[in-house]
């Protein structure tokens, strides 16, 4: 049995009876592993707290096929990172006949790859710094030349800024080229942006308010996100009522561009001139007690529990398709 989807079918739900079973998605065997363990399991929490019949479900250890033996009905996916929001566990879910929650397999699979986001944005108008794909020594001189110094290197699929290095050394490029390739086999050499750091939270079509992250480390890396204590995120951010549309509205058109759908997150950095520019998409943002969505959800009075539940929501627009209207047969 596989999905219809239809966007334009977004219903709300009334009762926790009415998503069924539902199974939360978390863990998985990305770098991004114990993030998604703790998104998961607050997850898991709010659900059950407002009633949901749900259960945690851990692809690494268990097989997808599973969820049809225990007749789930739906998915909350809460995997971050390669396997589960690139679009490999949601092709699976397609396949499988299990409404999930968020992008699609294609929004899912651009949304993770940095630079296949940064193509589309620029073509539709939306500004992002500059790169120069490193696909190995040969790229070093050029990437040098074009971006000059500091510039960033990165994996094209990973999130929470995992193997990210700022290089400030001519020297030091091939080891930053390393541990991002140790990591992802695309890997990409970006301008130094040096302004204030902004996320855009995005919920069913809306911007949320945006949150500025500040940190004395020399970019908002894995041990700032989740490890320090001296990291600021302040929301509102201090932006005006017009920079606040403007930066949404970039937000919501690089969303869409990538196909993403649903919720997520776009980020962003200042330029020295005060433009915004795009840095990446996050179609599955976390909901650890750190991070950026809840906090802005809060901002604009979605508490926790809601926020959890509206995701859950955004599940039915996939629904299984009918035998003779271009379902399964």
């Amino acid at each position: 049995m596989r999905l219809r989807h239809d966007p334009a079918w977004l219903a709300r739900a009334s009762r926790p009876d009415e998503f069924g079973r539902v199974a939360v998605l978390l863990g998985g065997d990305s770098s991004e592993r114990a993030i998604s363990l703790l998104t998961g399991h607050a997850v898991l929490e709010a659900l059950r707290r407002r009633g949901v019949d749900a259960e945690e479900f851990d692809p690494s250890e268990r097989a997808l096929q599973e969820l049809q033996e225990r007749r789930i009905t739906r998915a909350w996916i809460a995997l971050h990172g390669p396997g589960g929001e690139d679009g490999t566990v949601q092709g699976a879910l397609e396949y499988l006949g299990v409404p999930y929650t968020g992008s699609g397999v294609m929004g899912s699979a651009i949304g993770l790859d940095k630079l296949r986001t940064k193509r589309l944005a620029k073509a539709i108008g939306v500004m992002t710094p500059e790169a120069v794909p490193l696909t190995g020594p040969r790229d070093f001189e050029l990437a040098i030349e074009r971006l000059g110094l500091p510039l960033i290197v990165k994996p094209a699929s990973q999130g929470s800024s995992i193997g990210m290095t700022k290089v400030e050394r001519a020297e030091d490029l091939p080891g930053a080229h390393a541990a991002a390739r140790a990591l992802d086999a695309s890997v990409f050499a970006e301008s130094w942006v040096g302004g204030g750091e902004y996320a855009v939270a995005l919920l069913e079509g809306e911007a949320l308010p945006s949150v500025r992250i500040e940190t004395p480390r020399a970019f908002c890396d894995y041990e700032a996100k989740y490890l320090r204590e001296d990291t600021r995120c302040l929301c509102p951010s201090g932006l005006s009522a017009a920079a606040e549309r403007h930066l949404g509205s970039l937000a919501l058109a690089a969303f869409e561009a990538a196909g993403a759908e649903g919720w997520g997150r776009a980020d962003f950095m200042m330029d020295r001139a005060g433009r915004p520019l795009l840095i990446e998409l996050n179609t599955v943002p976390g909901m650890t007690g750190r991070s950026l969505l809840p906090m802005a959800a809060r901002a604009a009075g979605i508490d926790f529990e809601a926020l959890v539940w509206r995701v859950l929501e955004t599940s039915f627009v996939r629904r299984p398709a009918v035998a003779g209207r271009g379902g399964s047969r």
